[in-house]
């Protein structure tokens, strides 16, 4: 194994790679510094997650399909591709917020192997908003419904990214939160966020001006919105877990999906 002072990066891109997707990467370093590369690393992997799952949507669509089909197996491949951890973590954070209970009690429900109401509602509606809104982009063009699924996907591994920054401690001593907990400098976090809200932008521009500020601002709300989730998570919760960053995922990528359904 490479010793902690070589070159992070082509680690970081397997720690990335390797632990948000189950494509078979192996992870060769699971230290601070393998944790700072694959964290900033993270959205790439969700351009892979989302490039996969718009090449299955159009595939549908070439063959014959609907809009709405398409948009079934757009929004089911990030969740085959992560092994369904990042839908888990949404339900458990749910059902853990949902409970009103201290830190530690709650916590202990977020552990639990079943789903609770809270947890199931969640899952509901958010997997319902991803395919109401993919489904309407796919019935306007085909292109439009690609852009949606590799942009939202690209969001929900940025605040990934955000959320490992400095300053956001880990709610367990154990695990992959606290793994990557504080792993990332805000710099570092911040210049990610900006080249991932400028190459939206940029994919937006084959539409049209409208669509590059409406593709940017997909991405700025979903930081903003998973934003508010981490906060209200660190203080309930007395820091993130990975729960807690699969929820934070999918809140980002359902909720750049509706923006970019608005105003079209």
């Amino acid at each position: 194994m490479s010793a902690p002072s070589s070159n992070p990066w082509p680690h970081g891109l397997r720690f990335a790679f390797g632990t948000l997707t189950v494509l078979p990467v192996k992870v060769t370093r699971w230290d601070r510094d393998a944790a700072r590369g694959g964290m900033l690393c993270a959205p790439l992997a969700g351009l892979v997650v989302g490039a996969v799952a718009a090449g299955l949507g159009l595939l549908l669509l070439a063959l014959g399909s609907g809009p709405l089909l398409a948009a079934v197996a757009t929004a089911a491949v990030p969740a085959a591709l992560t092994r369904g951890l990042h839908l888990d973590g949404l339900a458990d954070t749910a059902d853990g917020l949902g409970s009103g209970k201290p830190a530690e009690d709650a916590l202990r429900i977020m552990k639990q192997s079943d789903i609770g109401p809270f947890g199931v509602i969640t899952l509901v509606f958010v997997l319902l908003a991803q395919v109401a809104a993919l489904a309407q982009a796919y019935g306007e063009s085909w292109a439009r419904g690609a852009v949606a699924a590799v942009v939202s996907a690209t969001a929900a591994r940025l605040v990934l990214t955000l959320a490992a920054r400095r300053g956001v401690p880990a709610a367990r001593p154990e695990g992959l939160g606290a793994a990557v907990a504080g792993v990332v400098p805000v710099r570092g976090a911040a210049i990610v966020a900006v080249a991932v809200t400028l190459a939206a932008a940029g994919a937006g521009a084959f539409f049209g001006p409208y669509d590059i500020v409406r593709t940017a601002l997909a991405v700025v709300v979903a930081v903003g919105v998973a934003e508010l989730l981490l906060r209200h998570c660190t203080r309930r919760f007395g820091g993130v877990t990975g729960d807690v960053f699969g929820g934070l995922a999918e809140t980002a990528a359902t909720t750049a999906l509706v923006v970019l359904s608005l105003g079209g």
